[in-house]
């Protein structure tokens, strides 16, 4: 077989395996609902609802070793929250809060490399509410904080489905447990569940 020949048969393997070998690392875009449990005031007896207001989501992850089925990567899940609208009977509280969850996570794969993979996270970052600068009720400029930093501890689950080359599609369940946000009543609470849930793309690179 001649050099040009065997050229051109071992170059575009080469290339494969070239980039095989180079997608280490998952960049994925979801969107989705951001779910928080109705709070009680001890002081009224009263509720505090919370919205369950359109979120969005962005991960970055890096293959850190494979082994068998499983895959360990490093992640770094974003979870967005615009806005949350609040109901609070007796008023008081602001009309509605904003959220930023940034958790830097380790993330196990399972049947790493099939076209379906389901996969678990787990780590812990930093949080932070934006408060409405107006109130619920009375209409009024809001008297409290608009802006409140928290502690976020993250766990989540979710399946990546692999249907085109390096795209697939992905659904993603997250609970971001933080800190409260300022709310000018006292809930009893320190820490509060933020549930996400969406589901988006995944592109490997």
């Amino acid at each position: 077989m001649s050099a040009k020949r065997l050229a051109v048969l071992v170059v575009p393997v080469l290339v494969l395996v070239s980039s095989a070998l180079a997608q280490v690392n998952e960049l994925s875009l979801t969107v989705g609902r951001t779910f928080v449990s109705t709070q009680t005031v001890p002081a009224s007896g009263d509720p505090i609802h919370f919205g369950n207001p359109a979120s969005l989501a962005v991960d970055y992850a890096r293959l850190l070793k494979t082994h068998k089925i499983f895959s360990l990567y490093a992640e770094l899940p974003v979870a967005y929250v615009p806005r949350m609208d609040l109901n609070y009977y007796p008023g008081g509280i602001p009309e509605d809060i904003g959220a930023l969850f940034v958790t830097p996570s380790v993330r196990v794969n399972i049947f790493s490399g099939d076209s379906v993979t389901p996969w678990v996270s787990a780590g812990g970052g930093y949080g932070r509410f934006r408060e409405s600068s107006h109130l619920y009720y009375p209409d009024g400029p809001n008297p409290g904080p608009t802006g409140t930093n928290t502690g976020v501890v993250q766990a989540g689950g979710g399946l990546d489905v692999w249907f085109w080359h390096n795209w697939g599609a992905r659904v993603e369940a997250r609970d971001y447990y933080s800190g409260v946000p300022s709310l000018n009543v006292d809930t009893g609470r320190s820490r509060q569940h933020n549930y996400y849930v969406g589901v988006g793309i995944i592109h490997r690179f």
